[in-house]
């Protein structure tokens, strides 16, 4: 199998940068399922990836979730697991474990789990060519309480977290980093220190105010888009608007 970075990239040439965020919420199992499968059939085409977070992966569980990773697949689509992970590092293996087996392509971790353990979890997953894309900086307004705060490290230098976060994930070899796209300065920061090492993955478009051609410019290479997209009055005109933006761009 070819490593996850190159899958998404394929998947995503000439086609779409978009990654949907199927953040479906209030519904009962099976039409969380349903719902899904008519998201992946009716909107594959205007998409690279679709992402899941605890909304479907906790009521769905391991049955449903292989189901629809295989339906995505055979879409065309690359799947991610957008659940955060920050613990030790056995929890941690244990976790992507029944990830990978349920048929995720990358999950998205949080680097407060601190570098040992972050190596270790990407280390482990790119051997059965898995993907892991690190949080950086989110999208909502509160984001910046956190990942803005400042750290001093053992050699005195006073680094922003998500600056650490940045040069942690870029010199472990992280497939992608999470940078909202409220926040494009912090992207075109990151696009210029990674320089190609970690590709930009950008919440908040629409909804949360993120601007899709201003964090394209920025140096965003996919946008992850969930709200604007599933709360649309026809989703798959708006995804088809955001699949020509993100082709133009």
């Amino acid at each position: 199998m070819t490593d996850y970075r190159n899958r998404i990239r394929k998947s995503a040439s000439g086609k779409s940068r978009i990654i949907l965020a199927n953040d479906l919420e209030n519904l009962s199992i099976q039409k969380l399922e349903n719902k899904t499968i008519k998201n992946i059939k009716t909107l594959n085409k205007f998409l690279c990836a679709i992402k899941f977070n605890f909304h479907l992966i906790i009521p769905l569980g391991m049955k449903s979730l292989t189901k629809i990773n295989r339906v995505a697949h055979d879409a065309g689509l690359l799947t991610i697991a957008d659940i955060k992970l920050n613990d030790i590092g056995n929890s941690n293996q244990i976790a992507t474990e029944k990830l990978w087996q349920s048929g995720f392509d990358a999950v998205i971790v949080n680097p407060i789990m601190g570098p040992e353990n972050l190596h270790n979890l990407i280390r482990s997953s790119h051997r059965d060519d898995h993907g892991i894309i690190t949080l950086v900086h989110m999208s909502h307004p509160g984001a910046k309480l956190g990942y803005g705060l400042t750290v001093l490290q053992p050699n005195k230098r006073i680094l922003k977290i998500n600056e650490l976060f940045l040069e942690w994930s870029c010199s472990m070899k992280a497939d992608g980093i999470v940078v909202g796209a409220t926040v494009p300065q912090i992207i075109k920061s990151c696009y210029k220190s990674a320089k190609g090492r970690c590709e930009i993955y950008s919440p908040g478009v629409g909804t949360q105010g993120g601007d899709p051609m201003n964090a394209i410019k920025s140096g965003a290479n996919y946008l992850i888009v969930g709200r604007t997209i599933l709360n649309a009055k026809d989703p798959i005109l708006e995804a088809k608007k955001l699949q020509e933006l993100s082709l133009e761009a």
